[in-house]
């Protein structure tokens, strides 16, 4: 049985709204390129949002520079931000994460992050937008 999300749209639609890159990872659990995306480097504040869905993931806050080339948090805004699946490809185990709103593909979580969780999400820049903190 197919899970039902809060955002359910076909692969048509998605593909209008997303730009292709975007819908290949988004949409078909792809990966960009390490140290490639937008946020890898970026120290800017505010609130870290699904690029598909707009749900809030993480606050500026909780990102650090952990040098694995994509942008990287040690916590989620709420627990419930997100879905954690079992991932075995490419001769891995990990932890896929997808957006809970919508089932997009975000990236993975590793346990070998900082302190105080010991997280490590790594996420994909496509897939994040950031909302500006208000000044």
């Amino acid at each position: 049985m197919t899970k039902r999300y809060d955002v359910d749209r076909s692969n048509d639609e998605w593909q209008t709204i997303l730009s292709p890159e975007q819908y290949r990872v988004l949409r078909e659990a792809g990966t960009e390129p390490p140290f490639s995306g937008e946020f890898v480097d970026t120290d800017d504040e505010g609130l870290y949002r699904c690029a598909a869905c707009g749900n809030p993931l993480f606050r500026s806050e909780a990102k650090y520079h952990s040098g694995c080339g994509w942008p990287s948090f040690y916590e989620l805004v709420s627990g419930d931000a997100v879905e954690e699946r079992l991932d075995t490809s490419h001769g891995m185990v990990r932890t896929e994460i997808r957006c809970a709103r919508c089932g997009s593909h975000l990236g993975h979580m590793f346990e070998d992050g900082p302190e105080p969780t010991g997280l490590r999400y790594c996420m994909n820049s496509v897939a994040l937008d950031l909302t500006a903190a208000e000044e």
